[in-house]
């Protein structure tokens, strides 16, 4: 590939820095003593000035990337960004070693550069508190430059509008390091992020249960309608599939007796892509014996009122769907309604009188009503959840349980004790994404051997989501007794969609997947 005339530069200027004697990618590192921000904090005029008597000079060691250098004969400014935020330092020719401000720092240093620089800190007459540089250190030299922001003035509004290459999400998704050298606020998002994982991992530990790791890598795949990633062993000489969902292995558990345990990890789905999908996604599930759905609605108010806390400081999240801003409040109790009334409201169907779900007809005119496009290989759960999807969940923008679903939607889910036809299931949806489904768990064996074979038919007229094998060993387990639970799965990567007001998963995805670079149809699938 050809070198820009930016990029040949900057070899050249790292082939004269090793004849010059000076290492551009050392292996010893400065003794940091304070971040960029922790100088700001750290240094008072009043007991740091410098020049005045009785003062403590402060002195620091900082390293970081070298942004926005400014050079005006013998002496120069550029400011030197780390995680924590920027801080300026002054470099001075007589303060450095002689000949290393004209032979080194002005002709061979570049902007996106990583050094280290010690010395004292002071006030600049502009008022900036700075870093007088008494050594600097070269610790990284970039071979290619960052994207330079440009601005831009409107001439009929006079509005100016600051932009980078990396303000393009193709550009952003693919170099995500350029894009979190450039933009603090892209990685305290990711910064966010850690914290939902961390606060609901802290939160189910503060309950008692127990984080457990189940196989990724498994013979048989279940616990959701997906289609898997399928591998080969070659020592064993038999397939193997990326998991779709942990639920079949922890479910296990609750028969070897562990009464609660759960899963942060990452699920597989051989789908496609777009602003709510992507193949590889994390997943919380959770199982607690003894507990049904209804009870597991109150546990899930309480975890992520929790989250919403330590992001925002309260119960209120700003979020704008539909082109509109909204604050979904996160404090308890959620609304809560059933599946068949949502549609009804929505749709004007009444697809479920209190004893049966309508027959298929009825689903597939009501499906092409709110145009969905139908197929004779859809059954009578996926016309529900397809409706549901086309016309109810996108309307559902402040935290709303979802309840009581046909049995022939949710085949790990226990059949309901008053509503015949339908199972305890619930699924939360926010913002108008689902961020939670959850079941009161069946655990009658001959019932779930029935729903199995059921997934296998559909898979055999074409469903290429229904799971087509039974799993016999989930089964065997089943058989030794599994106590009554409640099972969850959450969504990570849409709750941190949520709770970050992020318009896309891969905003909150480091490396979400994309086509290959330079292919037939350019790069990211931005639908």
């Amino acid at each position: 590939m050809a070198l820009t005339e930016q990029e040949q530069i900057r070899r050249d200027h790292l082939d004269a820095l090793r004849e010059a004697g000076v290492e551009p990618y050392p292996a010893a590192a400065p003794p940091v003593t304070h971040r960029a921000a922790e100088v700001l904090d750290a240094y008072d005029d009043a007991a740091n000035d410098p020049e005045t008597d009785g003062t403590t000079p402060l002195r620091a060691t900082v390293a970081g990337r070298m942004l926005t250098k400014r050079v005006m004969g013998k002496a120069a400014f550029f400011h030197l960004a780390d995680e924590s935020g920027a801080v300026q330092v002054y470099v001075r020719r007589d303060d450095l070693p002689e000949g290393e401000y004209n032979a080194v720092f002005k002709k061979l240093l570049d902007t996106g550069d990583w050094v280290g620089v010690e010395g004292e800190v002071f006030r600049t007459r502009m008022g900036e508190v700075s870093v007088r540089a008494e050594r600097l250190v070269l610790l990284a030299k970039s071979l290619k430059p960052l994207p330079v922001e440009k601005e831009m003035t409107d001439e009929e509004t006079g509005e100016t509008r600051r932009f980078n290459e990396v303000s393009d999400p193709e550009f952003r998704y693919r170099q995500r390091y350029a894009d979190l050298a450039l933009h603090p606020d892209v990685r305290d998002v990711f910064k966010a992020r850690h914290t939902i994982t961390r606060t609901l991992r802290d939160f189910l530990d503060g309950q008692g249960y127990v984080e457990v790791e189940t196989p990724a890598l498994q013979p048989l795949y279940g616990g959701a309608a997906a289609r898997p990633f399928t591998t080969h062993h070659n020592a064993l000489d038999m397939p193997l599939f990326l998991r779709i969902a942990d639920e079949l292995y922890l479910k296990r558990l609750l028969v070897g007796g562990f009464e609660g345990v759960y899963e942060i990890a990452k699920d597989f789905r051989n789908e496609g892509l777009s602003r709510f999908h992507n193949p590889e996604f994390t997943m919380l599930e959770l199982y607690v014996a003894f507990r049904d759905y209804d009870w597991m609605m109150g546990l899930v108010e309480r975890m992520l009122e929790a989250v919403a806390r330590a992001l925002h400081g309260s119960p209120d999240v700003p979020y704008a769907a539909g082109g509109a801003e909204h604050t979904l409040s996160f404090a308890a109790p959620f609304r809560r309604v059933p599946i068949f009334d949502a549609i009804e409201e929505a749709t004007g169907h009444r697809l479920y009188d209190g004893e049966r779900v309508a027959d298929r007809p009825a689903l597939v005119a009501a499906a092409q009503s709110v145009g969905v496009e139908t197929d004779d290989a859809m059954g009578v759960g996926k016309l529900i959840d397809e409706i549901f999807g086309a016309a109810v969940e996108p309307t559902l923008v402040q935290p709303t349980f979802v309840t009581d679903y046909p049995v022939e939607l949710s085949p790990l889910a226990k059949r309901h004790r008053t509503k015949p036809g339908l199972v305890e299931r619930f699924e939360l949806i926010a913002g108008g994404k689902e961020l939670c489904n959850a079941f009161s768990e069946l655990n009658d064996p001959l019932e779930q051997r029935a729903r199995f074979e059921d997934q296998v038919r559909l898979a055999s007229a074409g469903d290429d989501e229904a799971v087509n094998a039974v799993d016999e060993d989930f089964l065997r387990a089943l058989e030794y007794g599994m106590p009554p639970a409640a099972g969850l799965g959450i969504g990570v990567d849409r709750l941190a969609m949520v709770m970050t007001n992020q318009p896309s998963i891969r905003d909150v995805l480091l490396f979400p997947l994309l086509r290959p670079e330079g292919g037939p149809e350019g790069g990211a699938d931005a639908a």
